[in-house]
Parts: C-alpha cells; sequence; structure tokens
C-alpha cells in the first residue's frame, strides 16, 4: 500500500492543523489535533482516490521525501513544516487501479 508524504501546518491554537499532499493536488485534511488530522488525512486520500478513479484516472505515484526536497515548489515546506507519512487505505489501492 503506498504511502503519501503529507505536509503538516500547525498554525496556533485558533485554526484547524491542515495537512496538504504534494504529490495530490487539491487532497488536503484538517482537524483539531494533529492526530485527528492525520485520521481524516486517511479519508481524504481515499476519496481523492474514488474521485480520480470516477474519472478513469490514476493515482500518481508517490514521491520519495528525497524527491521532494529537489522539488522547488516543495522545499521549503518540508523545511518549514512538520511532514508525515500517510497510508493510502488498501480499499482505496484497489478503487483507483
Amino acid at each position: 500500500m503506498p504511502h503519501y508524504v503529507g505536509i503538516v501546518e500547525d498554525a496556533g491554537p485558533e485554526t484547524a492543523i491542515g495537512i496538504w499532499f504534494p504529490d495530490l493536488p487539491g487532497c488536503f485534511s484538517a482537524g483539531d489535533s494533529v492526530e485527528e488530522a492525520l485520521r481524516n488525512a486517511e479519508e481524504a486520500l481515499a476519496l481523492y482516490a474514488e474521485s480520480l478513479a470516477e474519472e478513469g484516472r490514476s493515482l500518481p505515484a508517490p514521491r520519495s521525501i528525497s524527491a521532494l526536497r529537489n522539488d522547488p515548489a516543495v522545499a521549503p515546506d518540508l523545511r518549514e513544516y512538520m511532514v508525515a507519512l500517510v497510508a493510502m487505505p488498501k480499499s482505496a489501492v484497489h478503487a483507483a487501479e
């Protein structure tokens, strides 16, 4: 099962913690805690995969952290924010194939 790198943005106690995925444009999640945002991130990945499958498209392959560090659009976020590996739910992988 693939794991996607998620960028975890915590802007402080007055805002939700957000997670977005550099390899999956438009796929994001949020929660009141990091744990909740990570749980919600798995659901966001599943919904993203389902949406792609409905369009007849495949999930892009996840890039490694090393590859993302070489991407000038992502490298600053890797330095500034926490990073999490989020597993694509098994059921979503099969739906997107």
